[in-house]
């Protein structure tokens, strides 16, 4: 059996000052390292005797809070930039004011981009797709991701079978500390045993 966790970063910057976060490389608050530093402690617990591997995006809040939990888990996290949040382009620097007050092209298919130079949800599930299927082709029997809010929500519909063109019907989002325990059965029936659980955070 194959057990993944995913974990959505924890507080970050973006979050209090009411800029986009994206591909802006934003740092976590004080109060975000707290927050993957007591996830960091519930998964030593939860994971104890079990051999780790860590993946992470490589956007500096995504690899702090997995830095935090890999104190705790003795590992070496693996950046990988196919776990980066959407690209949005040129709102990328600026406020959410301004990419409200700038959008190009509302979203209402996922093919459409908020800006010409970003990416639409087809293209970020396209970016995702053969890491997901790295990770269930994989031997490693425990897995943890650390990305983002928007790209876990494609992780999560992908891992329960949703076709891409449902994602404006059902998405499966969750707040900043996420975290999500999923099982591969030897079978290769999936289960989630629990998404999005804020309990980890004290």
């Amino acid at each position: 059996m194959k057990t993944i966790i995913t974990v959505q970063h924890t507080q970050s910057v973006h979050h209090t000052n009411g800029m986009v976060g994206s591909w802006t490389d934003w740092d976590l608050t004080e109060l975000g390292k707290k927050q993957a530093d007591q996830i960091g402690q519930k998964l030593k617990d939860e994971l104890s005797g079990k051999e780790v591997i860590m993946y992470s995006s490589d956007l500096k809040r995504a690899k702090q809070t997995a830095d935090e939990i890999a104190k705790y888990l003795g590992v070496e996290t693996i950046l990988r930039n196919e776990l980066r949040e959407r690209n949005l382009g040129k709102c990328c620097g600026k406020s959410v004011e301004w990419l409200r007050e700038n959008i190009e092209c509302d979203e209402k298919t996922v093919d459409d981009r908020l800006f010409s130079d970003g990416e639409s949800r087809r293209d970020a599930w396209n970016r995702l797709k053969p890491f997901y299927e790295e990770i269930m082709a994989s031997d490693k029997e425990t897995i943890v991701i650390v990305s983002h809010g928007d790209l876990l929500s494609i992780w999560n519909a992908m891992f329960i079978g949703l076709p891409l063109e449902s994602f404006y019907e059902v998405n499966i989002h969750g707040p900043a500390g996420g975290v999500s325990k999923m099982l591969v059965f030897d079978d290769g029936k999936h289960c989630v045993r629990h998404i999005n659980d804020m309990s980890y955070l004290g």
